[in-house]
């Protein structure tokens, strides 16, 4: 542990485009919510793997404000009630990012050691991280902000460097070094003392805010003015988007990083991946003895060095270094030296104005999910669940009228002015305009099918009236 006298606070950075592992992961649904390297979702196996340095802490997050209520479930699923969950009202990158995290961190009193995390990475060797933060600390105690790099394996062309000075445990950073071409990763091997960058620090909350403000101010002026103008609902706390949007977006690295001379780094060989791609996620990937990762009913015959994940069954037959990505909206199918072009599929789609650049099939919301199982002209038929005690906002919609049949579970109805409970095989009918709610008063899931009539079927048709989550 490090210095009692001074606490430490893991700090879990949780945005994310979602771009780059589609059609899995997408913009309303990013890779750290998702078990792709183990049965824990990423973000519950990154609080996790530092849970134990932290004492009693819990871990403070900074997330986007669409992600709020994903990543509190997912870590009240690993045991943590009332993690600080500061939500950006929109991207900044990570110096802005950790200026929040600090200013929260110290708005009790304290000035604790950050660890700065990204909680979408693989650590395999969880032990040997925990022994580099303690190692670290202090030299953190002491005002060092202390990165961690990760021994290479090879010379990679997808990652930054650090180049650090000659020695043994923390030691100054000489240098970062953009992503370089492949002949300099190679002459950086060969050299030695270059170390990929892991965009994961252990710093004073106190110490990087003083160094925030020596080289950027402009971020932290920005950044304060929304931290005192924030709104506090619960555990989250809410930036003021004016004020937040009016930062800079930069990264740590370039904001401060590359400025201060108190930079350090420790050398650090933990089984580290960043993931950013699915050929990273088959190198992480358990394989079969012709080189094969497959997640899901996956038959692989004559195939070598492919990765398939399947929601149905996908057959491999006599390919090689594939990756085939089977969802329950879409299908990849690419070379595995390819797949960083998986962001110009993303951007078509954008482009295009198609849902599929952003959300599954089955949209995840607060109160539950919903699934859009089938759609055409004038209707549109969803599956929705709804957990115990949640209850959707009271609304109405402008275009479309609703007719719902309760599959399981009791579903309690507001309709204008009538309020009434359905049960298995009943169903009611919500006329175009008229003020509703579903409501599950029950202690299991409510699962019931919409079927939606009208001349338009978006989800911005919508008026909100009253929601208890914060939206109307």
């Amino acid at each position: 542990m490090p210095d009692q006298a001074i606490p430490l606070q893991p700090v879990l950075l949780s945005g994310g485009s979602g771009t780059r592992l589609w059609p899995l992961s997408r913009e309303a649904y990013p890779k750290q919510f998702l078990p792709l390297a183990g049965e824990r979702t990423m973000l519950q196996d990154t609080w996790l793997r530092v849970a134990g340095l932290a004492g009693d802490a819990a871990p403070l997050v900074v997330a986007n404000e669409e992600h709020r209520f994903l990543a509190a479930e997912q870590l009240r699923q690993v045991g943590v009630e009332h993690a600080a969950i500061v939500l950006e009202p929109v991207g900044r990158n990570t110096a802005p990012a950790i200026a929040a995290a600090a200013l929260q961190a110290m708005a009790g009193g304290d000035d604790p050691l950050l660890l700065v995390l990204p909680s979408d990475h693989v650590v395999r060797d969880a032990d040997a991280f925990r022994d580099a933060v303690r190692a670290a600390s202090p030299a953190a105690a002491e005002g060092a902000l202390v990165t961690f790099g990760i021994v290479p394996e090879s010379p990679e062309t997808g990652f930054g460097y650090i180049q650090a000075e000659p020695g043994e445990g923390v030691r100054r950073v000489l240098r970062f070094v953009e992503k370089p071409d492949a002949d300099t990763a190679r002459q950086y091997l060969e050299a030695g003392g270059y170390y990929w960058n892991s965009g994961m620090f252990l710093l004073r909350a106190s110490r990087y805010l003083e160094e925030l403000g020596r080289f950027r101010p402009d971020i932290l002026a920005a950044v304060r003015a929304a931290f005192d103008a924030a709104k506090r609902d619960g555990d989250f706390v809410r930036l003021d988007k004016d004020a937040f949007a009016a930062s800079p977006s930069d990264s740590i690295d370039y904001a401060v990083m590359e400025k201060t001379d108190r930079a350090m780094v420790l050398p650090v060989d933990i089984g580290w991946n960043d993931v950013g791609s699915w050929s990273a996620l088959w190198d992480v990937s358990e394989q079969d003895g012709d080189g094969n990762a497959r997640h899901g009913d996956v038959i692989a015959v004559d195939s070598r060095n492919s990765y398939a994940y399947a929601r149905r069954l996908v057959a491999l037959v006599g390919v090689e270094d594939l990756v085939v990505v089977e969802t329950d909206d879409a299908v990849l199918v690419a070379r595995k030296d390819k797949v960083q072009q998986v962001k110009d599929v993303v951007a078509r789609l954008k482009a295009d104005q198609r849902s599929h650049a952003v959300l599954h099939r089955e949209v995840h919301r607060p109160w539950g999910s919903y699934d859009s199982v089938d759609q055409d002209d004038g209707f549109q038929v969803k599956r929705i669940k709804v957990k115990p005690g949640a209850r959707l906002s009271l609304q109405s919609h402008k275009h479309r009228a609703e007719h719902w049949i309760v599959v399981r579970g009791t579903a309690r109805v507001t309709r204008d002015n009538d309020v009434f409970d359905l049960h298995a095989n009943q169903s009611a009918y919500i006329p175009l305009g008229a003020r509703h709610r579903l409501e599950n008063p029950g202690t299991g899931m409510l699962e019931l099918i919409e079927v939606q009539s009208g001349d338009y079927l978006g989800e911005d048709d919508i008026v909100r009236y009253e929601d208890v989550y914060g939206r109307a």
